[in-house]
Order: C-alpha cells, then structure tokens, then sequence
C-alpha cells in the first residue's frame, strides 16, 4: 500500500467492518482502504473495472499501472485491492518472525495486500500481489512487513508476488491506458461488424503502412471527419477484433502487425460469400 496512517482504533475498524469493508466479490467487494482515507499520502486514482464493474481505489501510480495490466487480461476474473488480512494470523505470524507489530491506541492494525486477483483457472485460481517501488525493497520495516505478508499468504496456499515498477511495460500501460476508455463505451456490433471489414482490407493491402495513418487514409476515402476512423480502431482493439503485441506503443504499430481473429475472420469470409 501507499503511503501509511497513524492509526485506527479498534471502534474505526469495527465501523469499516460494519460498512463492508474488505468483503464481498466483483462489483460487490469494498477495498478495506479507500483513496479519501489517505487522500494526504501521494497520488491515488479511482478508476472504473471493466472486470469487477465497480469503482477501484489505487494508492500509487504503481498500483494503477498494475491494476491496469491485471485488467487487460482475459485470464482475469476479479480484481480486489486493499485486500485486509486477518488480523488474528498476522499478528500471530509477527510473533513467529520476532517482528515488532504496529498497535494504535492498543489496537492492533489491519494490514493488507494491495491485490488479491482470481484468474479463470482451476489449478491456480486466486493470487496476492503487492507493489511496490524497488528503492523501498531496501527499507528494514518494508522487508519485515512483506516477510509477514509472504508467510500470510502461504499459510493459506494461494501464491503471491511482489511487483515492482521494473516489472510493469510502460508502453503496455501507455496503450491500455488509450485503449481504456473504448472498452465501457456502448458501439453497436453491426457498426463494430462495418468497420473491422474496412480495416481488414485496408489493413491487409497497406501492411508497411502504420496503423494510424491506414485510419487518417480511411477517413479520406469515405468523407469522414478527421479521426473517426481511428477512434472505430480504438474500439475495435479494446474489443480484441484484432490481434497485436501490447508492448509496441500504439502510434508505432504497422498495418501487418495487427491480426485479425479467428472469429471475426469467419464473420468475415460468411459476409463475403452471403454479399
């Protein structure tokens, strides 16, 4: 997590419970830490879940650039972060380690691991993750906290990791980031349908051309006010309509890169044979 408090008393942690916090699954789960809980701690973002439908709390720009790549993947069920671990283990496993617990006002704190993720897999189905900056991988407190948290989450049999900034592709953030927006707005299929015909054409015949000026080259062609045909791209992308490696920014993807998939190619070929 980002950032730190001084502290909640044992009757805030009992209304946070009362409220839900830490409970629930998809767009019923309430983060155990809200951004407006640590509004004074550095950069938070609220940002909506295309997986969980709901609104997530991040605590770091480290957290939004996982939580975005978590996101983007179809292996990934739910996300929920600010994940509380029971306090009951945690302090218990503190003593194990010899590890001095932190108590405010002789109540023991709630801690929590920044993701706890469920993937759509039957041998490994859930996962804890937690962020942070490698400058802090060196800080004594740090490194006892996520010894505790790494004997936590074993105790329970579920993996979890440690994700750094040098992990995370800024290029694969950069591209989901304008990818996002496309994904939660309402495009009607037969208009979707429509334009992935035109740029799998379009794209096919111009392969060393970018994918961008394929788009401005669309736009030119058909009349269209500048930039639709590439918006029409953006969606069709968020969509998976076409195929293409997220690490290269977008703005320098070629025609050829981008593959059409298999399903929409059979749209394809039926519409081409029925026309």
């Amino acid at each position: 997590m980002a950032g730190s408090y001084k502290g909640l008393s044992d009757l805030q942690i009992q209304k946070r419970i009362k409220e839900g916090r830490g409970q629930g699954e998809g767009c019923d789960y309430k983060p155990w830490i809200q951004t407006w809980d640590v509004s004074s701690l550095g950069r938070s973002h609220r940002i909506f879940g295309n997986r969980s439908r709901r609104l997530h709390h991040l605590l770091s720009d480290l957290e939004l650039a996982i939580f975005l790549t978590l996101d983007w993947q179809h292996a990934v069920l739910d996300i929920r972060e600010q994940f509380p671990l029971r306090v009951n283990d945690t302090t218990r496993i503190a003593d194990e380690l010899g590890i001095r617990y932190a108590v405010f006002k002789n109540t023991p704190q709630i801690l929590s691991s920044d993701f706890l993720v469920t993937f759509n897999s039957k041998t490994q189905p859930l996962m804890a993750f937690q962020a942070k900056y490698s400058s802090d991988l060196t800080k004594p407190d740090v490194i006892e906290r996520l010894q505790l948290e790494k004997r936590y989450w074993e105790e329970k049999q579920i993996p979890w990791a440690i994700i750094t900034e040098k992990e995370v592709s800024k290029e694969a953030v950069m591209n989901i980031q304008w990818l996002y927006p496309a994904q939660s707005e309402q495009v009607a299929d037969d208009e979707l349908h429509h334009h992935f015909l035109l740029f799998q054409s379009a794209l096919t015949n111009q392969p060393k051309d970018t994918m961008i000026k394929v788009a401005q080259q669309l736009d030119l062609a058909y009349g269209l006010e500048a930039g639709s045909s590439l918006t029409w791209l953006r969606h069709l992308l968020a969509r998976r309509y076409f195929q293409f490696d997220i690490n290269i920014p977008y703005r320098r993807l070629k025609a050829a890169d981008l593959i059409a998939t298999t399903i929409e190619t059979e749209l394809a070929e039926v519409s081409r044979v029925s026309g």
